[in-house]
């Protein structure tokens, strides 16, 4: 039997070496002991190599295998090393194949992996730093975390990226990690303390309850995501019992509290100007009725806060339909569809593709203004699928109303609420898809996605797509007059 004992510093790239030998050696699985830091106590320590071939192995393996063996090799079961050494052998012989979660090593090792992966990441959201005295210039932290596998040196690195520009040192029960003057080493930890508080500690707790969101406590997920085990080490877990008590009577005074965003005498005012617009000539009884039914939509929670609701607009016979994603700010306020800035692109763009906006029939698949408040600002909110859905039955009373030959979808709120999926706008676009009811739909950018992009060319790329595309759906609802 052949042990082998690897450094407690050090240790995955240690077993990379000896495994590497043992393979060339034709040492079998079976015939290796592992252990870390002590030598093993077995029966069969010291005993002559158990009888095997003793042909020369290459190994050879998959590229996607040896970080995920080596990240695996972090964990704590002390099987690991074997396990390991046992499965690369079995791949080089292609006895296995990896990733096959039908074999038991493969399994085992993959899950562990996971597991490795899951304790560094918890690593890096729960060092909590502490400023000590340090010796030269640069300032100086220190911070204690218990792992519940030996990963320090997997990673520490991650520190030693983000702080650079200062010295600090992270104690484990295992190792001790150690950056000093741009270099990171390691050593075994050998008396475990954790450092004292600093005068940063409290100006986080601060910072800490003044970001705590009471209305949306789930102690479950909480926990999920900061397991209690963790909570001792952190100077903010002392606040979190109490700020849980506290959020229900926080969130009714939060909402006692909060602003009105338009009076209601104006609200009043919109709505008159709304039913002014909507009797106007082009809008014949049936959609003026459909839109004076709108006003007293209650089908979805978006109605307690949006002034008004915004119908469509247009001709009872228009052969082309344009739908949106839903109102936004000015739409909000002056109770018709594309007014505001995505409007304006809008209209631009009909104008360049020879699409009259008063031959078509303009609405938006959701009919009041999702947005969250941010002072005086009401900031857009993107629609979730409840809305959508809610407010389809609206948007399918106006398509039976009009009948329209051809619909245009501008973005992926748009493309759900009538095919019921909003993904691959790009893939999807400029090509014509067939609705339920035979109608040819056609898919395009939304003007606002038009907004929002930085890059001027790709801007320009997207407004000219989004005129080609209107003018194709022109082109496809004139088709047979």
């Amino acid at each position: 039997m052949r042990e082998v004992v690897l450094p407690r510093v050090g240790t995955v790239a240690a077993w990379r070496r000896e495994a590497r030998a043992l393979a060339q050696d034709g040492v079998p699985a079976e015939a290796v002991l592992w252990s870390r830091g002590e030598g093993a106590q077995d029966l069969f320590a010291g005993a002559e190599p158990v009888a095997a071939p003793r042909e020369a192995r290459r190994l050879s393996l998959p590229k996607a295998a040896i970080q995920t063996i080596e990240t695996a090799l972090f964990h704590s079961d002390p099987e690991r090393f074997a396990r390991a050494y046992r499965l690369i052998l079995r791949l080089s012989a292609r006895e296995v194949m990896w990733g096959d979660r039908a074999d038991r090593d493969v399994r085992t090792l993959l899950e562990h992996a996971k597991a490795v992966g899951r304790d560094i990441h918890k690593m890096h959201a729960f060092v909590r730093f502490r400023e000590v005295e340090g010796e030269g210039e640069r300032r100086a932290f220190a911070a204690w975390f218990e792992h519940d596998h030996p990963c320090l040196e997997r990673g520490a690195p991650f520190f030693a990226k983000r702080f650079g520009d200062m010295d600090w040192v992270i104690a484990t029960p295992d190792l001790t990690a150690r950056f000093t003057d741009g270099t990171l080493r390691f050593e075994e930890t050998k008396a475990p303390e954790r450092p004292p508080e600093d005068a940063t500690e409290e100006l986080w707790r601060t910072y800490y309850a003044s970001i705590f969101n009471p209305a949306r406590v789930m102690v479950k997920a909480m926990c999920a995501e900061m397991p209690r085990k963790y909570w001792k080490n952190l100077p903010e877990a002392e606040l979190i019992p109490s700020l849980i008590d506290g959020a229900e009577a926080r969130v009714r005074a939060m909402a006692e509290a909060q602003p009105a965003m338009v009076p209601d005498r104006r609200a009043l005012a919109l709505r008159d100007h709304a039913a002014r617009v909507l009797a106007k000539p082009g809008a014949d009884g049936p959609v003026a009725a459909l839109a004076a039914d709108l006003q007293g939509c209650t089908r979805c929670d978006l109605c307690r806060h949006a002034t008004q609701v915004v119908p469509g607009e247009g001709p009872k016979e228009a052969a082309l339909m344009i739908v949106g994603e839903q109102p936004g700010d000015h739409e909000d306020l002056k109770g018709r569809p594309f007014v505001g800035p995505a409007g304006q692109v809008f209209d631009r763009a009909a104008t360049l593709a020879g699409v009259e906006r008063s031959a078509a029939f303009v609405t938006n698949a959701v009919k009041h203004f999702k947005f969250s408040a941010r002072g005086r600002r009401r900031i857009h909110q993107r629609p979730d699928a409840g809305e959508v859905e809610a407010c389809r039955w609206w948007l399918d009373l106006e398509r039976e109303l009009v009948k329209p030959r051809v619909i245009l979808a501008m973005g992926a709120t748009a493309a759900e609420a009538l095919t019921g999926s909003g993904k691959n706008i790009a893939r999807r676009r400029g090509r014509a898809e067939l609705l339920e009811d035979g109608t040819e739909m056609l898919l395009t950018w939304h003007p606002s996605y038009i907004l929002r992009l930085q890059d001027e060319a790709a801007q320009a790329r997207a407004e000219a797509e989004l005129v080609s595309d209107l003018a194709l759906a022109r082109s496809l609802s004139e088709a047979g007059r």
